[in-house]
């Protein structure tokens, strides 16, 4: 009866990769690598999957049920409930960090602005500070794929929040000191919504070179 060391180590051979090669395809070190196939400590649900690509090995083949693995696969379980929590717990930072940023943004300018400060605030804020932040935000969600397909809905997200901080800052001075009403500026929407996809592009593409590295 094959055990899930010999399991790694069999997939690994038919790839023809070492297991250096492997340990720097998974981004672990070769010890990691050797303590998997010898047992003496089991990869979670992520390296697992990881594996499952670069040896091109359907997980249903690396990890078939048998006696000799059903605890690990309990353990799989158990990593997979924590790999979910600590997806939940970073995409609730990233939607935090970026509301808080855009919430200091709206603050600073009713509040720390004054008629004499407004084109610096605007190209603090609204041209530096949020679009930076969207960038890196968005090239976080790439690289881990938060969302998976949906990802790519955040960059319009973005640029509607973009549009927002403007409409309630610049738009919102404009129209209590006229008496006015006037629209966003819907071009805003698009603006940042571009630079959200390239962040996304980006994030996406270095996650995709990482799971496919060349072989040698």
């Amino acid at each position: 009866m094959m055990d899930i060391g010999k399991k790694i180590q069999e997939a690994r051979l038919s790839a023809k990769l070492t297991q250096e090669q492997s340990a720097e395809a998974l981004g672990v070190s070769r010890q990691t690598i050797s303590n998997w196939e010898n047992e003496k400590t089991y990869p979670d649900i992520v390296s697992v999957i990881k594996m499952s690509d670069l040896y091109s090995v359907s997980l249903d083949r690396l990890l078939k049920e048998e006696k000799t693995v059903s605890n690990y696969l309990d353990y799989l379980e158990e990593s997979t409930n924590i790999v979910k929590s600590k997806g939940k717990l970073a995409k609730l930072i990233l939607t935090v960090s970026y509301l808080t940023v855009w919430a200091i943004a709206l603050i600073a300018f009713w509040f720390f602005t004054d008629a004499s400060d407004a084109m610096g605030y605007g190209i603090m804020y609204l041209w530096v500070l949020l679009p930076v932040t969207t960038f890196v935000l968005s090239l976080l969600i790439g690289l881990n794929n938060y969302w998976g397909k949906l990802k790519w809905l955040s960059a319009i997200i973005f640029g509607v929040m973009h549009m927002l901080a403007e409409y309630a800052t610049f738009n919102a001075a404009n129209m209590k000191e006229f008496g006015t009403i006037n629209l966003p500026d819907f071009w805003m929407v698009l603006f940042v919504g571009i630079v959200s996809a390239i962040g996304l592009g980006i994030g996406t593409a270095i996650k995709r070179i990482k799971q496919n590295p060349e072989r040698q």
